[in-house]
């Protein structure tokens, strides 16, 4: 089954080669994110779950969950990307010959990391997983900068080393799993019922290597290094490793922390995640306060959701799970939205600092109450669903150490101190008379009007939106905007009313899990 996939896949990656027009290949970009999108909703919704497709491919509540996540961080990426890349070509920041590879890393991305999701055996996922940390590096460094390639190599090289640590592990559990069954497997169906047959050391010391991999995967401290130069640098394709590669991270650690939940290693691993949780938060809180670099910001603020989700599902208990599952979706949203409006104000001041935005509310209003209503809604603040999965998460680890709770918690509002002081710094600076009339000039005579400035161009054939601009305001591009207000929107949705449909699925994982 899983070589027809890749088949129908590849001719649709070779048809995304043909196309010379931008348009074309964005539209099968966006195709592909809302084809697997309707997949997964419509294996969820037909499908007699778990089950198999073929001998490689297994299909659960968890993995359909996961991918209809992704697939639509993806989707929402693809629309966004189109003007934001057509900036990058007029600026020279991207060259108009890569096109093509970007959109094909793209897709490639959205592609393997299917593959590892419905991957029964965890050799496959392992080697998709790898295969997805490529494409992802491609897309960092497509970019006509130094900086990007340097930050790619530093995803690839960290990301790898660290996966082969879990490749390790796997070599452990497929040993474990020949000793108890005379016939070694990584098939995660046969793990789960056999894994209390194995030795509890051994099995342990498989977890903490596979936690290695698949922790700098998800970006957690202290494998998170990668994170906050890949953010920076990269283009659109920022808000696809928030809502993939580090969901594909906690995925596996949600994975393998099950199968020995129920055997004598499962108190150690416990104490590992929450171990790591917390010195995820901690970092994370700690270096956000003194960011001016807003990505870099943003990047921070994941690796500490990444902490808490470590603390939830180290927690093990099936009320912390509901909570870890829910608040996946919720980051993904609320982030994409940040990166989203980010980008828009990259693109304005040509610049991620706080020191270079300037006039904010007067240039890019809408980014602006973007940036301000997704920093309410990352920090959990009601009435955003934030809320609600870090309170009950913080009430569960309350039951394990209220000193937990209380350590966790000061680290949570020193975060939301840091956006709250990066946002009050940025946008209160406003542009003084004399200022203004040196922008104004510039603007006329067609010289860069420092970090805001704008080209040469002249009057005639410009739309109205052009002719309405004001000096130095950056036009921002058809099908840039209404990403980030959907999926603020959908956010907010979900702060409001929880669907039956999400309840039941996010409890049919826990019970596939066997945490019921």
């Amino acid at each position: 089954m899983i070589r027809y996939y890749l088949l129908v896949m590849g001719l649709f990656l070779a048809l995304g080669l043909i196309p010379k027009s931008h348009r074309l290949m964005n539209a099968l970009a966006a195709g592909n994110g809302l084809l697997h999108l309707i997949m997964s909703c419509v294996a969820l919704l037909v499908l007699d779950l778990p089950g198999r497709l073929g001998e490689s491919l297994y299909l659960d509540h968890l993995n359909l969950y996961v991918e209809l996540i992704t697939a639509l961080g993806f989707s929402a990426a693809a629309f966004y990307s189109r003007g934001y890349t057509d900036s990058l070509m007029e600026a020279g920041e991207l060259d108009p010959k890569n096109l093509k590879t970007f959109y094909l890393a793209f897709n490639l991305l959205l592609v393997t990391a299917t593959v590892a999701l419905f991957s029964d055996n965890l050799a496959l996922f392992w080697i998709f997983a790898e295969l997805t940390t490529v494409c992802a590096a491609m897309l960092v460094a497509i970019l006509s900068a130094r900086e990007n390639i340097d930050a790619a190599l530093k995803y690839v090289f960290i990301v790898s080393g660290a996966m082969l640590f879990a490749f390790l592990g796997l070599i452990f559990l497929f040993t474990l799993s020949e000793q108890a069954l005379g016939e070694g497997t990584l098939d995660w169906t046969e793990l789960a019922v056999h894994a209390s047959e194995f030795s509890p050391a051994l099995l342990l010391a498989s977890f903490t290597f596979m936690f290695i991999g698949f922790g700098a995967k998800a970006g957690v401290a202290p494998f998170h290094t990668w994170l906050p130069d890949a953010y920076a640098r990269a283009p659109s394709v920022s808000a696809i490793l928030s809502g993939l590669m580090q969901n594909l991270g906690i995925y596996g650690i949600i994975r393998i922390y099950a199968l020995l939940r129920e055997t004598g290693a499962a108190p150690q691993a416990s104490s590992i995640l929450i171990a790591a949780g917390i010195f995820s938060i901690a970092l994370a809180s700690f270096s956000m306060f003194q960011q001016r670099n807003l990505k870099r910001l943003i990047a921070f603020s994941s690796v500490e959701h990444m902490g808490l989700l470590l603390i939830g599902i180290g927690i093990g208990t099936p009320l912390a799970l509901f909570w870890v599952l829910f608040y996946m979706l919720v980051h993904v949203l609320v982030k994409e939205t940040l990166l989203f409006s980010a980008g828009i104000l990259h693109r304005q001041y040509r610049s991620n600092m706080r020191e270079d935005m300037k006039d904010v509310f007067k240039l890019q209003p809408r980014a602006a109450w973007g940036l301000i209503l997704g920093s309410i809604a990352i920090i959990g603040m009601p009435p955003f669903p934030l809320f609600p999965a870090k309170l009950f998460i913080l009430l569960e680890s309350a039951e394990i150490s209220p000193y937990l709770t209380l350590a966790v918690l000061m680290m949570l509002i020193l975060a939301a101190a840091s956006f709250a002081n990066f946002l009050l710094k940025a946008f209160s600076k406003v542009t003084n008379e004399r200022e203004n009339e040196k922008e104004e000039h510039s603007h006329t005579t067609g010289t860069p009007a420092g970090l805001g400035g704008t080209v040469k161009e002249s009057s005639a054939g410009k739309t109205g939106n052009e002719k309405s601009r004001l000096p130095g305001q950056y036009l921002v591009r058809e099908g840039m905007r209404a990403p980030a207000v959907f999926m603020l929107a959908l956010a907010l949705a979900l702060g409001f009313y929880f669907p039956d449909s999400l309840r039941d699925l996010l409890d049919a994982i826990i019970l596939e899990l066997g945490y019921v």
